[in-house]
């Protein structure tokens, strides 16, 4: 009869131990679960966010991007303020001295070929020879939206004219300019300002600060445009 009521006691304890070690494992799920959600809580308030004041004096704080993200108007206006900077020239704003400032916006192993391109835009006159009374003028007619091609790389096609006006024809010639355009995110800018800058200089460091360059252009027609520049 006593080993009898023994193991009777002995049943019972074991229901009750199953039920309270399940409790101790359902409990210990809900604490990491809490935890895990601490955790979370505190990355969101750790992590930097940024303040930005907008032209109608407005400031919003933004979350942090990614470093090759951009958004795609900063694309398109790089893409059209670089070329209207590198392919507009005057006698008081030098075809070379404009080559020389802003070169640095393209890759630095595409920079070779895109100066045989401007070569063979104004296949009459030589790189730097340009007649002094010439003046050159960038129009553009439109630039598309940026299409992604890879992470942190894009591709605009831009429609736009090289306009030529001297002393001898008011009236001008116009070169046609369609181009698919390949632009990059970059770490750092390659753009620095001179002890004295001129406009010029003030434009392409104010273009690098958008950390792109443009590492290829090609003809619209081009279907196999990619980023071998040779």
């Amino acid at each position: 009869m006593q080993l009898l009521k023994s193991e009777t006691r002995k049943s019972s304890i074991l229901p009750m131990l199953a039920v309270g070690t399940f409790g101790l494992h359902l409990f210990t799920l809900m604490l990491l679960m809490f935890h895990g959600s601490m955790l979370e809580l505190l990355n969101q308030r750790l992590t930097p966010r940024s303040l930005v004041q907008l032209v109608n004096g407005n400031a919003i704080t933004v979350d942090p991007k990614s470093s090759v993200e951009r958004h795609p108007e900063t694309i398109r206006r790089f893409v059209g303020e670089t070329m209207t900077l590198m392919l507009t020239w005057s006698s008081k704003q030098p075809q070379a001295t404009i080559w020389e400032t802003s070169s640095s916006l393209l890759a630095s192993n595409f920079q070779s070929k895109f100066l045989s391109e401007i070569n063979n835009l104004n296949f009459s006159q030589k790189f730097g020879n340009t007649n002094r009374s010439d003046q050159h003028i960038f129009i553009i007619q439109r630039i598309s939206q940026p299409t992604p091609i890879g992470e942190g790389k894009w591709k605009v096609e831009i429609l736009s004219n090289q306009l030529i006006f001297n002393n001898s024809d008011n009236l001008g010639r116009s070169i046609p300019f369609n181009k698919q355009v390949l632009v990059r995110a970059i770490d750092e800018s390659a753009i620095s300002l001179p002890p004295t800058p001129l406009p010029w200089h003030l434009a392409a460091y104010r273009l690098g600060e958008a950390r792109l360059e443009i590492y290829n252009v090609c003809d619209l027609e081009n279907k196999n445009c990619s980023g071998n520049s040779n």
